[in-house]
């Protein structure tokens, strides 16, 4: 599966035999991967180090990709799409299908190499592993639904129109979730009878080359899916070369131009999922509980690392000093430490540079005039292992005002800035404002109110009583400038096919010459 050195463990069973701890992994083996097997990179370039969050210890050393291997990948889909493409929807599903079965059966594994190149909990990657399973299996079942439509013309003439792969398919990842999103990007690709080169994040490059192998064992054709690694050079390479078709890709709004401009050259098709600083809206007659645990789950997975994220939590008036206290005292309790212990609910940050730029944001906020109601500071934990970890305490921040940088900036962090407001259509013409729309919640116990004004939020993934919640039967992505396109659904499949009409005549040519 991948090679690693960890120490024997004697923890007890929890929900399966914990194999790794943290700081006992070593990543030996090579990340890149294409035409059937795991690859080193032919080019000797400076290789980068690549930390283990929970600790700060290198856990491996990324070799980029260049020129040379790019290429090679890009064949590599190339000569498996030229196979896949002729199969049939039914055949396409029989593989990925297999894909999902292993998927289950090696659920720990990959969840606890996810945990130890991310730093998020065991708990949650557990989750990311299914939603990248569940995806693959939901459109497993829609590869042998593509199909076209029959159009009746004068004479007996008539067209049809034929939905056809677009050929090798470029995937970039980013670092919050890693396997999730190689499987979310793959999935609709793969049922469209497209090939694809992945690049993770070079900041987690340990688990895409794992969906790799598993695409592989499951009896996908060599080269269907291959993974190659590198930062900037690397994803241009792929953005500009001459035989992909497509480029997909999530990260942030800065890069997301920088990948559409560079596809434009060639004309190629993007879907970009991007930032956001998305509104949650409470409401005076709402469940506070339930309105407290949805401003958790909008603010604190993955340590707050989340694009859709409900960072601005606009609270009506008459409610704020009740749900302040209740959503503080929730976030003091939260349990940070190991990832890969099952009572932790926040990890580490993804690295050391991303845990000082949010903390900077808290220093500013309070330069600014919001107050620090909880968290917010550096966390050492108390295991000795742990001590060179990225950890911070999740921050609860009252008193804030639009025009904040807290306010207007995604933090990417386990930061919450609390406003509050009077009116409906007052909070509505603030939830807008912004140049960024991935999604928004609305929490009332009006079934008429909760209608209206997701009718009037300018987000492409609203939430009404509830937050981050990803099935992937429905679609995902955002307004403005958080993307175009969307993943997951029925709808993807557009993303991933180009249509073809076919005009038959069935008599003579009428023509005027």
């Amino acid at each position: 599966f991948t090679v690693i050195n960890s120490e024997p463990q004697t923890a007890p069973l929890a929900a399966a035999v914990r194999c790794v701890s943290s700081g006992s992994v070593d990543i030996t083996v090579p990340l890149n991967f294409w035409a059937g097997k795991r690859r080193t990179s032919l080019e000797k370039r400076n290789r980068e180090n690549v930390y283990e969050p929970a600790t700060g210890r290198v856990l491996c050393h990324l070799e980029p990709c260049g020129a040379v291997e790019v290429d090679q990948a890009v064949e590599s889909a190339k000569s498996a799409f030229s196979h896949w493409s002729k199969m049939s929807g039914m055949e396409r599903a029989r593989i990925m299908i297999e894909t999902a079965h292993i998927i289950e059966s090696r659920r720990e594994e990959i969840a606890e190499i996810e945990v130890v190149n991310n730093g998020k909990s065991i708990t949650e990657a557990r989750l990311d592993v299914d939603s990248a399973r569940l995806c693959i299996e939901y459109y497993a079942g829609l590869a042998s639904t593509m199909a076209g439509q029959h159009v009746q013309l004068p004479g007996g003439s008539f067209a049809y129109t034929r939905r056809e792969p677009l050929g090798v398919c470029v995937g970039i990842g980013a670092w919050n979730y890693p396997f999730q999103i190689a499987a979310w990007k793959s999935a609709p690709a793969l049922a469209c009878g497209n090939s694809m080169v992945f690049k993770p994040s070079p900041v987690t490059p340990a688990t895409a080359v794992l969906l790799a192998e598993l695409y592989a064992k499951a009896g996908a054709p060599e080269g269907l899916f291959n993974v190659v690694q590198g930062g900037q050079e690397t994803g241009s390479l792929l953005c500009h070369h001459p035989d992909v078709a497509k480029v997909s890709f999530t990260g942030s709004v800065p890069t997301g131009k920088k990948i559409m401009e560079m596809a434009s050259k060639g004309v190629k098709p993007v879907t970009l999922e991007l930032g956001g600083k998305s509104p949650l809206l409470i409401f005076q007659d709402s469940e506070v509980e339930n309105a407290v645990r949805g401003a958790l789950m909008a603010n604190f997975l993955s340590q707050g690392q989340v694009c859709s994220n409900g960072t601005r939590v606009f609270v009506q008036r008459d409610i704020l000093p009740e749900f302040l206290e209740e959503v503080v005292k929730r976030t003091q309790a939260i349990e940070i430490g190991d990832p890969l212990l099952e009572h932790t609910r926040m990890g580490a940050l993804v690295s050391r540079a991303h845990l000082e730029k949010v903390l900077s944001f808290v220093d500013q906020a309070k330069k600014e005039g919001a107050t620090v109601l909880c968290g917010g500071e550096p966390f050492v934990p108390s295991d000795p292992k742990l001590r060179g970890g990225y950890y911070m305490t999740p921050c609860v921040l009252g008193d804030c005002t639009d025009e904040m940088t807290c306010v207007k900036e995604e933090i990417f962090g386990p930061v919450m800035s609390v406003l509050s407001f009077e009116t409906e259509e007052e909070v509505l013409q603030r939830a807008n404002d912004t140049t960024m729309g991935l999604a928004a919640g609305v929490f009332t116990s009006d079934v008429r109110r909760a209608h209206r004004v997701v009718a009037h939020l300018k987000a492409g993934s609203c939430f009404i009583n509830n937050y981050n919640i990803t099935p992937v039967e429905v679609p995902f992505g955002g307004f403005k400038m958080s993307g175009i396109g969307r993943e997951n659904g029925q709808v993807t499949i557009e993303y991933y096919s180009q249509l073809k009409t076919v005009f038959v005549e069935m008599g003579d040519v009428d023509s005027l010459f």
